[in-house]
């Protein structure tokens, strides 16, 4: 006499919600069911985009990078700041030609006298994308995701084939992600401070290119998260010593006793991906 077969274990004995979703989606269309006090609250997006959901919006937009990026195993990015106009040295002829005025004329030309920065930030995410071996990633580039700087840093990774971030966020005018960002790696926020929580929650290293107000505010914010011990100390590498000291007074701060001299350490003035990269293997012990 046979034995019969010992039923299988089923996983999950409730469904999905997917599944309860497509169930949701179908109801009997009487009065009830027509009106929006009917949806399933998660798919609901008037629901959703209530001002006094904002709390659930920032627990989403806190909780879905967090999320991905643990499925996809980073757990230590190389972040990179910057512009998002400055040219890379292909593009500076062009914006030259397009000045007409003096003050164009001259702005340009700061602007392309930046261009080398693209090169050199484009090398240092190709050193910190191929220094680890055998299948382990000490650093994966991260970074805003826009052009300029940020296109660099994500080229530099692509060119060598290693995964890379992009943390895009809703702008009035549209803010397409570079071509160079792992499409799996490719994030958009609406809040500006989760998006600068999530450029930081894995950092082990951060360098800062010349920029206007969007990296003032991410470079400030890191250097007070490390001033207060909020963030353990990590490479904060500066590039471009002649501009940060032009735009920004930092011994003057010192001077005037609103910050320690020591707070000044915290930052590492460099120019070139070699000396940006020394400054990091001397840190970790490398």
């Amino acid at each position: 006499m046979m034995t019969p077969p010992t039923p299988a274990v089923p996983e999950r004995i409730f469904p999905t919600a997917e599944e309860d979703a497509r169930i949701g989606n179908r109801p009997t269309a009487v009065p009830q069911t027509e009106h929006p006090a009917y949806r399933l609250a998660f798919q609901d997006p008037d629901f959703l985009l209530r001002e006094d959901l904002r709390p659930v919006r920032f627990q989403l937009e806190l909780m879905k990078p967090e999320v991905l990026l643990a499925e996809a195993g980073i757990t230590s990015t190389f972040v990179f700041y910057g512009s998002a106009r400055i040219p890379s040295p292909e593009e500076a002829s062009a914006v030259l030609a397009a000045a007409t005025t003096p003050e164009q004329k001259l702005v340009a030309q700061r602007l392309a006298d930046k261009a080398h920065y693209y090169d050199v930030a484009r090398q240092l995410a190709v050193t910190v994308s191929t220094f680890c071996k055998d299948d382990e990633r000490c650093f994966t580039v991260c970074s805003g995701g826009g052009p300029s700087i940020m296109e660099a840093a994500n080229r530099g990774a692509w060119e060598v084939g290693a995964p890379s971030l992009g943390m895009n966020i809703v702008l009035p005018h549209e803010q397409v992600p570079n071509p160079y960002v792992t499409p799996g790696l490719s994030f958009q926020f609406h809040y500006f401070a989760l998006r600068k929580m999530h450029f930081l929650m894995r950092a082990k290293a951060v360098a800062v290119f010349p920029g206007g107000f969007g990296t003032f505010d991410e470079l400030f914010e890191l250097l007070t998260l490390v001033q207060t011990g909020k963030v353990a100390p990590l490479p904060i590498l500066i590039y471009g010593r002649d501009f940060w000291n032009r735009v920004v007074n930092f011994e003057a701060l010192a001077e005037e006793g609103v910050i320690a001299r020591s707070d000044l350490d915290l930052l590492h003035f460099v120019e070139t991906a070699e000396e940006g990269w020394a400054i990091v293997k001397a840190h970790y012990g490398l």
